[in-house]
């Protein structure tokens, strides 16, 4: 599997707009790429302009599929500038699961 777990920080009275940019490509993803296994959008507790997504898919080949998608780059185009935060931290960039395994996760 191939994890994504991604802090997004968004500029200050950019919240909603970020949202409904990033939501019809997470609801794509998630209902009709089949690679695509989950894809979670978290509101930070402590940062109301800050969301966590958390995204697995099945390799990192359906990951770049997704990143080629029409949602995908229609999102990224509009959500650009609104972030405050464009450099990809930790997981963000791709990560493999350790537990649990391919085999046991449901």
């Amino acid at each position: 599997m191939y994890v994504i777990i991604a802090p997004i920080q968004i500029k200050e009275g950019c919240k909603d707009e970020f949202v409904k940019a990033l939501l019809p490509n997470a609801q794509a993803a998630a209902n009709t790429e089949p690679g695509c296994l989950r894809f979670d959008v978290i509101q930070d507790a402590g940062d109301p302009n800050r969301l966590w997504v958390y995204e697995i898919y099945v390799d990192e080949d359906a990951f770049k599929a997704h990143q080629a998608s029409e949602h995908y780059l229609k999102a990224i185009e509009t959500m650009g500038p609104m972030r405050a935060d464009p450099v990809l931290q930790g997981a963000a960039r791709g990560s493999t699961n350790v537990w649990p395994t391919d085999a046991e996760w449901k």
